[in-house]
């Protein structure tokens, strides 16, 4: 397995990115949306998840597929920014027919980011406005670190932030993850000074800080200066492939990413987290062997959103008014 080109989820042909933030709300919105529509599933561990039309992915329920998938700081508020999406396909053109009516299939999912010291007092919600602004910028090549869904995200120990990475299977089938970081646990081990996700890394891709040369296994200290932000966390993620799957084999392709989660934040899927993963299926490229490929499709989906933990901190750019440092300002790099 190898990047792809990009090291991102748009290196699976036919999808784009599109970001969107207000750094004075220092919140933001992130969209997937594919050329044509796409097969997704979902799967949720966290114990505080907040979502919007994630009931359709179930393998055993009709809809067929989906046009968008969107991530978003806001909490409850920020699903919202679903509605922009949705309003901006139509308008498009885009949606599942039915009879003389279009109806654009957006799921979201949200991260809480109410405590950041961003300006919150808002007369109306910003957020359908991100949401479309999000889907208008969505493009092949995107940021990473403090835009989009990942603008106000927080770790125990640093800023969060927005990541993304690919792998390119032997056979030719390529997978990707995109995810916003804002947990409960850290993504840094007890020192600060190096990631969990360390063993994982890929040319360097979020700095080649190495492992932590004092190993243990005592959670890392929390410095969210709010002690009701303890409160407020989770991490939402999309994986990705050009593989034909249907519903059912999303679902298990979401489920196996989880495992990337728990090696990359520590703790994960915490009753204060929202965990959540939607995988995504574009169909380009049959495969020969389900039963056996999908193992293996799982397995570098849950590699990818490792390593896109790591780059979403890695990544990260401090602001005025941050109440965490990013690791890179810490590390004085």
């Amino acid at each position: 397995m190898r990047p792809g080109p990009r090291n991102l989820i748009t290196d699976i042909s036919g999808l784009r990115v599109g970001n969107a933030q207000d750094t004075t709300l220092k919140s933001g919105t992130t969209v997937l949306v594919g050329d044509a529509p796409f097969t997704a599933s979902v799967a949720v561990q966290g114990g505080a998840p907040g979502t919007r039309e994630t009931d359709l992915l179930a393998p055993d329920k009709s809809a067929p597929g989906v046009d968008a998938l969107v991530l978003s700081g806001g909490s409850a508020f920020g699903l919202a920014s679903a509605q922009g999406v949705m309003d901006t396909l139509h308008a498009q053109g885009r949606g599942f027919p039915v009879l003389s009516a279009r109806v654009p299939l957006v799921p979201a999912a949200i991260l809480f980011d109410l405590l950041n010291a961003g300006d919150k007092d808002w007369d109306a919600n910003p957020y359908p406005a991100l949401g479309r602004e999000a889907l208008l910028n969505a493009k092949e090549d995107f940021d990473l670190g403090t835009v989009g869904a990942g603008t106000g995200a927080q770790t125990a120990m640093h800023k969060g932030g927005l990541g993304s990475a690919s792998l390119v299977l032997d056979g030719g089938v390529t997978v990707g993850a995109l995810v916003a970081v804002n947990p409960l646990g850290s993504v840094t081990t007890p020192s600060g000074r190096h990631f969990w996700a360390s063993q994982f890394e890929m040319n360097g891709e979020f700095g080649g800080l190495g492992t932590d040369p004092t190993p243990g296994f005592d959670l890392p200290p929390s410095r969210k200066v709010n002690a009701m932000a303890s409160l407020g966390n989770t991490t939402i993620a999309i994986v990705a492939t050009d593989a034909a799957l249907d519903k059912a084999q999303c679902n298990r392709m979401a489920v196996a990413a989880h495992d990337g989660m728990a090696r990359a934040i520590v703790p994960s899927h915490t009753p204060m987290d929202g965990d959540l993963v939607f995988a995504a299926a574009t169909g380009e490229k049959p495969l020969a062997d389900p039963a056996i490929q999908l193992s293996a499709l799982g397995h570098a989906a849950s590699i990818c959103l490792t390593r896109a933990i790591a780059r979403a901190v890695w990544e990260a750019t401090s602001a005025p008014g941050d109440t965490l440092p990013t690791l890179r300002d810490e590390l004085g790099l």
